[in-house]
């Protein structure tokens, strides 16, 4: 009897160590280390960025953002719709040694392109690509990416019509194991979701769908880029707080202390082919 006991705790307790050992052991693959934490924190305070980029960090928290999806020196990054290069300053420059960075812009990348002019020391290796579905939706080659990155978007692929295009592109591109991040407006989860989001404001579980519908799986969520304060009820939508600040000088104090949007922050995985 105390024989079958002791066998029967030894496997108990080999079976908590497991279920114990294995969070840790995922938990770190999916992090990024000190040393590369550092070194993005001091291209977040570089000169290549701009004074007005650098006053957003506190509503876009980039360090944590990207740390958090677990951003290497070494790896592949697509970021999609960069947009004027607010995240390229620091992506571009991080990844430029080691690593590889895509811009998958849209229609007028002109914006983008004079930016990386300014400095080709920092900016000659970066990559461009269009994503203007239906017709255009190669982000990189097939299976090349470490991480597809998306900041801010996916409201304006459901206005559009082809956010399942998106998803669908982005998983191609990333390798077996890759990593979507993404960050969006969060809309309120009692609302019913417009199918076309012409608020700006986008349901978390929404989003899950689309992305899995893709093929992905979601594999963490943080509130790194939540804010409290937002009540997602304006006017003129997730426009009517900053940056935009639609309604101009009708009550931007009220908007300005409510500050930018309430974000969720997903992390998602393309699983390895069976």
């Amino acid at each position: 009897m105390m024989n079958g006991c002791r066998r029967f705790m030894s496997c108990v307790s080999a079976v908590a160590w497991l279920i114990v050992l294995f969070p840790i052991q995922l938990h770190a693959e999916l992090q990024t280390d000190d040393n590369t934490a550092a070194a993005l924190k001091v291209l977040i305070a570089g000169q290549q960025r701009s004074e007005a980029d650098k006053a957003r960090d506190q509503y876009r928290h980039p360090l944590e953002t990207l740390t958090w999806f677990g951003v290497k020196d070494d790896v592949t990054v697509v970021e999609i719709w960069p947009g004027g290069g607010w995240y390229t300053a620091i992506l571009a420059p991080f990844l430029k040694d080691k690593g590889r960075y895509y811009g998958a812009v849209f229609e007028n990348a002109q914006p983008l392109k004079d930016k990386l002019a300014t400095n080709p020391e920092l900016y000659s290796k970066v990559m461009l690509t269009e994503l203007i579905p239906p017709a255009k939706t190669d982000i990189a080659p097939a299976g090349s990416a470490d991480m597809v990155l998306t900041f801010r978007n996916i409201h304006n692929w459901m206005g559009r019509g082809y956010a399942e295009e998106v998803f669908t592109a982005m998983h191609r591109a990333l390798k077996p194991g890759g990593i979507l991040g993404v960050v969006e407006h969060r809309g309120n989860p009692v609302v019913s979701q417009d199918p076309k989001a012409a608020s700006g404001y986008v349901n978390e579980d929404y989003v899950i769908k689309l992305a899995e519908g893709a093929g992905f799986q979601l594999v963490g969520r943080t509130e790194i880029n939540a804010n409290p304060k937002d009540t997602k009820d304006y006017p003129q939508g997730v426009w009517t707080l900053p940056p935009v600040l639609r309604l101009k000088d009708v009550d931007q104090e009220k908007y300005v202390a409510i500050g930018e949007s309430d974000r969720m922050t997903l992390k998602f995985i393309k699983p390895a082919s069976k």
